[in-house]
């Protein structure tokens, strides 16, 4: 009797928010394309929406690549928008536990020939996995879908506390420049403020749930038997430097992702995308309208809430300036009301402004015709304007996105910030320079080597596709590292001094 061969197959488990499921898609794609029986895990609430969105097809079958889902504990009526992500996380971590273990129960028991899971590549935030790795034996790897700087800024979050700089000691600390206190100490990221690092640190509270469910998620992380970050070598080279003196088995740099995917995959999985809200492909019929490098893109991402105020001084902003641009607007972007803009502005620039609920954003960024990204700075995208070539007006929001925003503006030289207290005078001057004026003309410049250097790093030979590469190999042999064995050398004085030594040596 013939051996039966049996494909490897890996567990993917995004955190449940738009961003977190795009990098894991892409990376589940590729391990498909390299021959990984695939079972994908939704929440039930997002699997709904994505179905809603046509970006999963039901009635399609795809030959080694399922969606499953989990319950996320929560009793979210049915919409279409991001559900709290205070209340997300803390109830994941609370309630997913079961679930999971129940549906990989069941696939041990339905599978033909008793087919396992070999590997479970989970996102950062979905720490309480690691427990199931665990019991099956098998390896944990860790997808950090935000960039290598924040990986390490939380890090130190522990630190941040240890030290006293949170929680605050009252209101007062929000707005009386104590942000602004430099933090020089966080090995290879030199002038960083408190106010660049994670926006969960600006409590008052010590059981503030973010801020420690974050500290929770990179110390599970710390005891994965790999992790993957969703970045290149060239555009963090120190931070990553760094992190590699952490651990014994290094890093896996594997970005930017879809340059990835058009390099390496052969099975496209074109039936099977991750957007939550459905596309409107007239953005990219409008755009072909539109001479090249004209119109600035505008796009907050998934999670971020302006005031009705803030919408208005946007919205005047780019009306003054008088260059095109295409607005995705949320029906959930203003906090506890409708999107609503004001029939003047509709009528101002109706001849040179497109309106959408939501973008193919890698068809649009990609287009001849966008010049400029007014942009949230999340972590897709950002790498999604630097692949492009695509200089930035940035707005950060929350999260990661400060410190993202420090880095395209004062390291990358290929963004300029937005100030928090948004006016339409400064949104106007910052567009016209932008599309217009010499710093415009020099971000562009910048943004350009940054895409080559992103093309380079995806193509073979280059830094991300050798990761790939490497990645696909070893968890076909990997070993589980379990989460009561520590491989990482974690302890800050030891990191703080062989970066320093290894400094010295340069």
């Amino acid at each position: 009797m013939a051996e039966i061969i049996q494909k490897p197959h890996v567990l993917c488990l995004p955190y449940p928010a738009q961003s977190h499921i795009n990098t894991m898609m892409l990376i589940a794609k590729l391990l498909h394309s390299r021959g990984f029986h695939v079972t994908f895990v939704n929440t039930e609430f997002n699997h709904r929406r994505l179905v809603k969105s046509g970006a999963i097809d039901p009635t399609v079958q795809i030959d080694g690549f399922l969606f499953e889902t989990i319950t996320d504990g929560l009793h979210t009526p049915d919409m279409d928008a991001t559900q709290s992500v205070p209340e997300l996380s803390d109830s994941l971590t609370r309630n997913c536990l079961a679930p999971l273990r129940q549906l990989i129960s069941r696939h041990s028991e339905e599978s033909v020939g008793g087919r396992i899971f070999t590997c479970l590549v989970r996102d950062v935030g979905m720490g309480f996995a690691q427990e199931v790795a665990d019991e099956l034996g098998i390896p944990d790897v860790s997808l950090c879908t935000t960039s290598a700087c924040t990986w390490m800024g939380n890090f130190h979050c522990d630190e941040i506390i240890r030290r006293g700089y949170t929680p605050f000691k009252d209101a007062s600390w929000f707005t009386n420049g104590y942000l602004d206190t430099p933090i020089d100490w966080i090995p290879a990221m030199p002038d960083i403020r408190l106010k660049d690092l994670l926006t969960f640190i600006r409590t008052t509270d010590p059981n503030d749930i973010m801020l420690n469910y974050c500290i929770s998620s990179v110390k599970r992380s710390l005891k994965s038997s790999a992790i993957i970050f969703h970045t290149f070598d060239e555009l963090e080279h120190d931070v990553i430097d760094a992190i590699k003196c952490m651990f014994t088995r290094r890093p896996y740099t594997v970005g930017p992702l879809p340059m990835i995917h058009q390099c390496l995959s052969e099975s496209r999985l074109d039936s099977s995308e991750s957007n939550l809200w459905k596309e409107e492909k007239g953005c990219v019929e409008w755009l072909d309208s539109r001479d090249p490098s004209s119109v600035i893109y505008v796009s907050f991402g998934s999670i971020t809430v302006l005031t009705h105020e803030q919408l208005n001084e946007f919205a005047w902003g780019l009306a003054n300036s008088k260059h095109p641009f295409l607005w995705v607007i949320r029906p959930d972007l203003v906090s506890g009301e409708s999107a609503v803009l004001v029939p003047e502005f509709i009528g101002e620039t109706k001849e040179r402004g497109l309106l959408a609920s939501w973008c193919p954003q890698k068809e649009v960024l990609a287009h001849p015709s966008v010049g400029g990204f007014l942009t949230h700075c999340g972590w897709n995208s950002t790498l999604e304007s630097i692949y492009n070539g695509i200089p930035m007006l940035c707005w950060p929001f929350f999260a990661d996105q400060q410190l993202n925003c420090r880095y395209i503006c004062n390291v990358w030289g290929i963004g300029m910030e937005i100030d928090n207290d948004i006016t339409r005078v400064e949104v106007e001057g910052l567009v016209r320079e932008l599309m217009e004026g010499d710093k415009g003309k020099e971000m562009r410049k910048k943004a350009i080597e940054w895409k080559e250097s992103a093309r380079k790093a995806t193509e073979p030979g280059g830094s991300s596709y050798t990761d790939f590469d490497g990645l696909v190999n070893d968890l076909l042999v990997m070993k589980r590292v379990r989460s009561g064995d520590n491989a990482w050398m974690t302890s800050l004085t030891f990191l703080e001094d062989k970066w320093l030594y290894k400094k010295k040596l340069m």
